[in-house]
């Protein structure tokens, strides 16, 4: 794994962590904000779990280095499965984490791919993907 992977695998994990954190102490209204309505579970069960999750994610990114393709995949799938609440907070309007207009809110739904694109990169996920495919193309 080269120096430049590892360390974004570890800034992505630092960052998971920090938010993580976040979830479930300073910020907790600012991710009430994202919790889309729709969802069956209590708000703060939401947001609490989420959490737990952000930083068992980023801790395993830091930590796993041998299955860091597998964690690299499961973060991908957690980028993408919380989406729905950054498009939640587009939708309703809601001003959270300093997004108070609709393009700021717009602009950062433009940013989850690029995690999701972070996190199978940093990991080697993406690589070992394309890799197997073409394995089993031969």
């Amino acid at each position: 794994m080269s120096l430049p992977r590892t360390l974004a695998r570890w800034l992505l994990g630092a960052a998971l962590v920090f938010t993580g954190t976040a979830h479930l102490s300073f910020a907790r209204d600012e991710f009430v904000a994202q919790v889309p309505s729709w969802l069956p579970l209590p708000i703060d069960v939401t947001v609490v779990a989420s959490g737990v999750v952000e930083i068992a994610l980023g801790l395993a990114l830091v930590v796993l280095r041998r299955r860091r393709v597998v964690v690299g995949w499961i973060v991908a799938a957690f980028f993408v499965a919380i989406f729905p609440g950054n498009v939640e907070q587009f939708v309703r309007g809601t001003d959270a984490f300093g997004l108070d207009t609709d393009l700021a809110r717009g602009i950062r739904l433009l940013f989850q791919p690029v995690l999701v694109i972070w996190a199978l990169w940093s990991t080697g996920a993406w690589k070992a993907w394309r890799t197997r495919r073409r394995a089993r193309a031969r």
